[in-house]
């Protein structure tokens, strides 16, 4: 397994942002994204699975933060798609249920190749949160699945409070990733003998 850092960048008209990721760290994070409630989420992701995570994001926030969070998203996913091209025999999948206060959310994920987002329950979630619709959450996850190319089911359960779910979601992601990437055996998981690429 890939364990050295991986940096890069992605700037267009909407956003520029640069990430430096290690994927077997202790969970180090330092993160500006101008929106505060995303920032908050990655670091609890990022500490849950163990990740070291640098990441800068300027965008057009005039607008509102769905480009931030999506294309953030996007880079986050470029990244783990790098450590999981270079093999190895990491376990695969991974699955996490964390409660926060009333609310419980559960993410089940398959690093397969196959990329996809099944994301249930959202009626639980108030339209608004943090000053944003509560749909931006779903693309940052779809962008997160179709870049890393895999497989990630989201399930809130329930719970009243938005961000006590959301924050259910984030760290459940982050212990979904800690045990998909945990080194397992001495072959790619896979009785075909390859992920799908």
């Amino acid at each position: 397994m890939m364990n050295e850092a991986v940096s890069l960048s992605r700037i267009t008209k909407e956003t520029e942002i640069h990430l430096t990721f290690q994927p077997y760290g202790s969970g180090r994070t330092d993160i500006c994204t101008g929106f505060g409630m995303l920032d908050h989420m990655l670091t609890l992701t990022a500490f849950w699975a163990g990740f070291d995570l640098t990441l800068r994001c300027k965008g057009d926030l005039q607008v509102d933060a769905h480009h931030s969070i999506e294309d953030v998203g996007l880079c986050l996913g470029q990244a783990l798609r790098r450590v999981l091209d270079a093999g190895g025999p990491f376990a695969r999948v991974g699955f996490g249920r964390v409660p926060m206060d009333e609310a419980l959310a559960e993410v089940t994920l398959d690093c397969s190749g196959r990329p996809w987002l099944e994301w249930r329950g959202d009626e639980l979630l108030p339209p608004v949160i943090a000053r944003e619709e509560k749909d931006i959450w779903r693309e940052y996850y779809k962008s997160i699945a179709a870049a890393a190319r895999i497989n990630v089911h989201v399930s809130f359960l329930y719970g009243k409070n938005g961000h006590h779910l959301l924050e259910s979601v984030a760290k459940g992601m982050g212990l979904a990733f800690a045990q998909a990437l945990t080194v397992c055996g001495t072959q790619v998981r896979s009785t075909k003998g390859s992920l799908d690429s």
